[in-house]
């Protein structure tokens, strides 16, 4: 007989129709904030002046999203406690010239984002997402959920290598998409994506576009105990936090001690270097300025740093039934079973071990079981938003995640159980 469903189905349920909803950072971000305007949030403009009144706040930059509660009684120096996850996912982008073709086909020019896996990318099906920037000055997103693209592989029969020696990519001539037939026209992909959002072609003076598989995500298993979908690298952590901090901002505020934050970032696939990447000022800056707004001084700031521990949140390998030997031979997480601290001892993760102990006892008081990762010493160890806002805020900084397979595919895999164990445990963190 088959065991029945454990994890919270509610949450996991939410955490599919999220991924659904930010085919893109920009829609991602749109909807993290539409989560906390439910919660009592509002948004705060960074150029307009700040007040110091209690409450829910966010600040929207991009791709980027930073909120933050703050609890009657606060002080100018109260520490934070920050949940921190990036909103971008490897994929395909579309280039600043992006009409292009060959022998009849109509193809769009795109540039690889990030460490994705090339191959993951054929033969499915694709819409496009984004943002256009109009004369104006304002920008308008954009999201065509339907079929429109295809990046197809060669047939094997034109590549008897592809099996025996596997597949080999061009990331210049293997990669575009093709979306119709006929003769290359400059401007046609604006000009449509112009029209599917409302406005005049003519208005439209950039973009920010990416193809996205319109395929939802689904549960999949015997006792559907997986969840297989897009972008959980790392939208997964995205969400947990958004709902961790709702959670927090929902108790009495003689119970929080400390001021939670949602830091969730652009940018992190390929080094964070931005003004909505974790190595920009953007968190800082608005952690300073919530100090000041209290009518706190350099000394308020300095004292509140001093006291904040930040757990960054990303996705972290699984142990792959597949391939045993590439994992370290004494630490393999599992899938469901509950989030995982990340260590490397050069800083690759910004785990130490008081980070391990502050980790630790918000698991413990949740009641959530945790894991650790830490690489084969033979691998390159990946890393993550941790160490750069450890070093750049001089933040202490814990690196955690969910374990999942298929890092970076276009389509990703992982317990049905985590997603909530995460979200509890980052909601115990977060309430001190």
């Amino acid at each position: 007989m088959s065991s029945p469903l454990r994890f919270d189905r509610g949450h996991t349920d939410d955490l599919m129709a999220f991924l659904m909803a930010g085919p893109s950072p920009y829609h991602a971000v749109a909807a993290a904030a539409s989560k906390l305007e439910k919660a009592g949030f509002r948004q705060v403009e960074e150029t307009a002046a700040w007040d110091g009144t209690t409450g829910g706040k966010y600040v929207l930059r991009g791709g980027a999203i930073v909120a933050w509660y703050v609890p009657e009684g606060a002080g100018a120096h109260t520490p934070f406690r920050i949940a921190g996850a990036h909103t971008d996912s490897p994929n395909l982008r579309v280039k600043p010239l992006p009409d292009t073709g060959a022998h009849g086909w109509r193809q769009i020019a795109v540039e690889v984002y990030g460490g994705t896996l090339l191959n993951t990318w054929l033969d499915r099906d694709l819409g496009l997402a984004g943002r256009i920037s109009l004369r104006d000055g304002t920008h308008r997103l954009v999201d065509i959920d339907r079929p429109l693209l295809r990046v197809p592989q060669l047939a094997v029969h034109l590549d008897r290598s592809a099996n025996p020696d596997g597949l080999k990519l061009d990331r210049q001539k293997h990669m575009q998409p093709i979306w119709g037939l006929g003769d290359v026209e400059e401007g046609d992909l604006i000009r449509f994506v112009a029209e599917e959002a409302g406005v005049d072609a003519e208005d439209v003076t950039g973009w920010d576009l990416m193809p996205h598989p319109v395929e939802a995500p689904s549960y999949l298993g015997r006792d559907r105990e997986l969840v297989a979908g897009p972008r959980m690298d790392n939208l997964l952590s995205v969400h947990a936090a958004v709902a961790a901090l709702a959670a927090v901002a929902g108790q009495p505020d003689a119970q929080i001690p400390y001021i939670p934050v949602l830091a969730a970032f652009d940018h992190e696939e390929n080094g964070s270097q931005s003004d909505t990447g974790a190595d920009g000022p953007l968190l800082g800056t608005v952690l300073e300025r919530s100090v000041f707004a209290r009518g706190g001084t350099y000394e308020d700031r300095a004292r509140a740093f001093a006291g904040t521990v930040c757990l960054s949140s990303d996705t972290g390998h699984a142990i792959h039934p597949n391939y045993g030997e590439r994992h370290d031979p004494t630490h393999h997480p599992v899938v469901n079973g509950g989030p995982i601290l990340k260590v490397n001892v050069n800083m690759r993760y910004a785990t130490d071990g008081s980070g391990r102990a502050v980790f630790a006892s918000a698991c413990e008081k949740a009641g959530v079981p945790w894991q650790t990762f830490v690489s084969n010493n033979s691998m390159p160890c990946g890393t993550t938003i941790g160490p750069i806002t450890a070093a750049r805020h001089g933040i202490q900084t814990v690196d955690i995640g969910v374990a999942i397979l298929s890092m970076h595919s276009a389509r990703e895999l992982c317990g049905a159980d985590d997603p909530h164990l995460l979200a509890t445990a980052l909601a115990s963190f977060l309430a001190g």
